[in-house]
């Protein structure tokens, strides 16, 4: 046989095809892993990476000391597989949190681990969208655009997102803020669940109790689940700025994460779901993966025993970022020129800020070239606004902004977004 030097090309199923093509969140991860591998000075405000908070790194310490002090649970931690469902003490340590502190009616049926809460979202995606086997094609709907940049690449099949534009309430000349739009919103035969992020990620939105009371009997009267994106909230990692009530019933999947508590390497994500959900959840965990990292379970689960992730939370991880918060908003406020006509989403949660320019001659996605030549990573608002049955204008008009990076890199950025948004004002 003799090399022609033709190489052939590869051939791709549409899934392939799909998962392969460019996407917003492979750009973000992609910009992410070279600023933080790379040698070259970057202020890295586009990721989705929690700051490192001292005391809290200094718990993690301590909990990995404890393990290696332990020969038998360590060989157990990294020599053993764990169930497909996720590590049985771990699971019954969540259980008896929830039950002894807000008095939710489960059992360890009802919780399963993923590798990650990205990786939930397309187990749980893919479970309730596509086409069905009477060949109706399913979609999830998304009650508040703009949503997660990671939800909008997530699905098998094509165009079974939908999402709802949200309404905008300017409070002054500096915030605004995203309300759901009930007057838009229906579940009709073709929705397969409904889907909400809070705090959403990426506007720092905090959806009101009554507007989460609503969503769920509406999808309860429809006879679809109600998923839950928790990643940044109550009650844990506590990334939430308003005082809710944490949710949950037979009828609603609540999906968390010990990431945004600083372990975002452990990958491990937790879903609280009906114990049917939590069969097929588990199915597809041995198919994909076998079990799940267990690291991040093993070395927390004597802090939800003790209710301290609850302390941690409250009292550490909570008040570190809204600090942040509240610094990255005055620096905005103080280097944007007067000739910008922008607003802040009001923060409420999560680790972003998220800023609506009106008045640029350009396009989000436009402004972060500029700032990435400058050594600046942002994200666009573009991706942010996947499922839209309509153009949007403001779609292009908004920026997300990590804040909770070093302040150094975080001051340095925002005057450099300020410099960039000041040249290219109508």
């Amino acid at each position: 046989m003799f090399y022609t030097g033709i190489i052939m090309r590869m051939k791709l199923s549409a899934f392939g095809e799909k998962f392969t093509s460019k996407s917003g969140i492979l750009e973000l991860m992609d910009d992410l892993g070279k600023a933080v591998s790379g040698s070259e000075h970057v202020c890295m405000l586009g990721g989705g990476n929690p700051a490192q908070i001292d005391e809290v790194r200094d718990i993690w310490k301590g909990c990995l000391d404890s393990l290696t002090k332990d020969s038998t649970k360590m060989e157990v931690s990294l020599s053993s597989y764990d169930s497909p469902q996720g590590n049985s003490s771990f699971i019954d340590a969540l259980v008896e949190m929830f039950k002894r502190n807000y008095n939710w009616n489960i059992t360890s049926e009802n919780i399963a681990i993923t590798n990650g809460s990205q990786n939930a979202f397309f187990i749980l995606f893919n479970l309730f969208s596509g086409t069905d086997s009477l060949g109706v094609k399913k979609k999830i709907l998304f009650p508040l655009c703009p949503e997660y940049i990671g939800y909008a690449d997530q699905a098998i099949e094509e165009g079974v997102f939908k999402t709802v534009p949200a309404t905008i309430h300017e409070e002054d000349e500096l915030f605004f803020k995203y309300h759901a739009d009930f007057s838009r919103i229906s579940i009709g035969d073709d929705i397969g669940a409904v889907c909400v992020s809070r705090p959403t990620n990426p506007t720092g939105n905090v959806l009101t109790d009554e507007e989460i009371r609503t969503l769920a009997d509406m999808a309860e009267k429809a006879g679809v689940p109600f998923i839950i994106d928790n990643a940044y909230g109550s009650p844990f990692p506590g990334i939430i700025f308003q005082d809710v009530t944490p949710l949950w019933n037979n009828n609603i999947i609540l999906s968390m994460s010990l990431s945004k508590l600083g372990l975002p390497s452990v990958r491990t994500g937790i879903v609280v779901a009906d114990k049917e959900i939590i069969k097929a959840v588990s199915a597809c965990n041995a198919i994909v993966s076998l079990a799940n990292g267990n690291i991040g379970q093993i070395i927390t689960e004597p802090l939800f025993r003790s209710d301290e992730i609850l302390n941690i939370s409250r009292n550490i991880i909570r008040p570190f970022y809204q600090k942040k918060s509240e610094r990255a908003v005055s620096l905005l406020k103080e280097t944007m020129s007067s000739h910008v006509d922008f607003r802040i989403h009001r923060s409420e949660g999560a680790i972003f800020l998220w800023i609506w320019f009106k008045n640029l001659s350009i396009s989000s996605r436009e402004l972060y070239e500029r700032l990435k030549k400058r050594r600046v990573i942002v994200v666009p608002g573009e991706y942010f606004f996947f499922g839209l049955e309509e153009a949007w204008a403001h779609s292009t008009q908004c920026i997300r902004l990590n804040y909770a990076q070093d302040d150094a890199l975080v001051e340095e950025g925002i005057r450099i977004l300020a410099e960039e948004a000041e040249k290219v004002v109508l």
